[in-house]
């Protein structure tokens, strides 16, 4: 037995030189980020590792700047003969920050030291993370042919979980599936995370079908849903605009008793602040602030986001002096709080953070342009719009369907429509990503365009980009519908089936909307 031993473990030490790699995070749950995709909101989740502060011995730092091709090793060599042992912690410590940062091969890297020169006992987390970073890099055949090198004490539920969950990060659910039957056969229980994945996996529309079968195997599982799952089905229904479907999921939340994080009042607060339901928005802010746990960026982000949207100037300001006091301000958070300044109309401050970051920062991202640009277009600042975009040449930057977009609403504010007909052509030109088309910022400045083209009672290119905002649902909400009215109204032209479209659109007739219909109707006879 002894021998079968040594053997598999030598086999298993050539499978790790062949490896694949799994996302396991049984213990460690995963920023949703990557799945949270408007322009503004998609990024409050994650963990940003530039900025924890190090302690002086720090054996992650010494893997992380060891130079390209230079073996894991020599950094393992350095720590001990300065009389430092390897611990367990350590090693997990590091796992975690070159997961964070992307660093697959050196995560691998790591775990193939710890499998082969055995500084402590593996157990099975070990094993499940070698298994992660092997599928990764290597693919799941590779995977599995190392699942049945790890000795039978560890394939347990821990290292099927993780399989599992590899698979469905390869986008694999058929072999995903499989698996979890075989869990099931052998009495392994399953993690909510698998659940979560799945759940993600079938948040499109052609497949958001699917979604109430898997929580009904997540039931008859008995896995319990947990504030995680509910914050993916929540932001499914705010990506789809659905304020109803997304209020029905929070109530389902406190129904079973799960508690809200700061990430759920995030997501409820963004929502109703892009409806336009500021009074509700106001509410989740508020617990925003009760439920944070210390200074995270992301939500810190998120808030900025919000003061933007409810105007409060003094709340903006006192959110910016708490991101000025982390060790490492990020553009991304620049961008925020440069794009919320103009939404309150305070163009000289934006101004002030933009020359502060770019004496801060290199500015090499188009988007560190944009930001500005859509402060002067917004307010209709054509001239200083134009400056910036030739600086924005000089910096080898090239303008992007967001950048002509801006500059279309700019054009039409300062009322130089044949430019703005130009600009918005020129943009649509360009390849754009699904995920900008349906991020907020593009859906409000093309609603902003919508409303120029009312004011000047052009029907037929309102109508044309407000196909656009269909594509992505946002014409769900009434007010959006209420700005294409508009534009009939102004040009005169009686539509009898206005309100029928509207309704069958998902969309619901308020006040507003009947006053602007019984004007219209004034034009019927024409």
């Amino acid at each position: 037995m002894q021998a079968l031993a040594i053997g598999g473990r030598r086999r298993l030490i050539q499978a790790i030189h062949q490896t694949l790699s799994i996302t396991f995070r049984y213990q460690n749950q995963p920023p949703l980020l990557s799945f949270y995709c408007s322009e503004a909101t998609n990024k409050f989740l994650g963990e940003d590792m530039d900025s924890e502060q190090e302690k002086p011995k720090c054996l992650s730092l010494r893997i992380e700047r060891l130079a390209r091709g230079e073996p894991v090793g020599f950094a393992f060599q350095s720590w001990m003969s300065e009389g430092f042992p390897i611990h367990r912690g350590e090693i997990f410590h590091t796992i975690n920050r070159l997961r964070k940062r992307k660093l697959n091969k050196r995560a691998l890297e790591v775990m193939e030291w710890v499998i082969r020169e055995r500084p402590y006992r593996p157990k099975e987390l070990d094993y499940s993370y070698l298994l992660e970073f092997t599928i990764k890099l290597h693919g799941i055949s590779q995977g599995e042919k190392l699942f049945s090198c790890v000795p039978l004490d560890f394939q347990n539920e821990l290292l099927y979980n993780n399989l599992v969950i590899a698979c469905l990060d390869k986008g694999v659910i058929r072999l995903s599936l499989e698996y979890m039957k075989k869990m099931r056969v052998l009495g392994h229980s399953m993690s909510y995370l698998v659940f979560n994945r799945l759940i993600i996996l079938h948040s499109s529309p052609s497949r958001r079908k699917t979604i109430p079968k898997i929580l009904t195997q997540m039931k008859a599982d008995k896995v319990s849903p947990r504030v995680s799952t509910y914050n993916i089905l929540m932001k499914i229904e705010s990506n789809d605009h659905n304020i109803e479907g997304l209020v029905k999921v929070f109530s389902d939340m406190k129904r079973s008793k799960v508690d809200p994080n700061e990430v759920s009042y995030c997501i409820l607060a963004t929502a109703h602040a892009v409806a336009r339901l500021y009074t509700v928005a106001e509410t989740y802010v508020e617990a925003v602030e009760k439920t944070m746990t210390g200074n995270n960026w992301s939500t810190l982000d998120v808030l900025i986001i919000l003061y933007g949207y409810l105007g409060k100037g003094k709340d903006l300001e006192r959110i910016w002096g708490i991101v000025k006091e982390l060790p490492l301000i990020r553009s991304q958070s620049y961008i925020l709080a440069i794009e919320a300044f103009g939404r309150i109309a305070q163009v000289s401050r934006a101004e002030e953070l933009w020359s502060e970051m770019k004496s801060m920062k290199q500015l090499k991202a188009t988007e560190q342009f944009n930001s500005l640009v859509s402060v002067y277009c917004k307010h209709g600042l054509i001239d200083k719009a134009s400056g910036l975009l030739k600086e924005m040449g000089l910096n080898g930057c090239k303008p992007n369907a967001i950048t002509y977009r801006h500059l279309a609403l700019g054009c039409f504010k300062a009322d130089l429509v044949e430019e703005g007909l130009k600009a918005l052509e020129l943009g649509m030109k360009l390849i754009t990503t699904k995920k900008v088309r349906n991020s907020t910022p593009w859906l409000e400045t093309t609603l902003s365009i919508i409303e120029s083209f009312a004011d000047k009672a052009d029907v037929e290119n309102a109508e044309k980009l407000f196909e656009e905002l269909k594509k992505s649902n946002y014409t769900r909400y009434t007010f959006v519908y209420n700005t294409l009215i508009k534009a009939y109204v102004k040009a005169k032209i009686y539509d009898p089936n206005f309100l029928r479209r509207m309704i069958l659109g998902g969309a619901r007739p308020d006040a507003e909307t009947y006053g602007l219909l019984k004007l219209a109707e004034q034009f019927q006879n024409r």
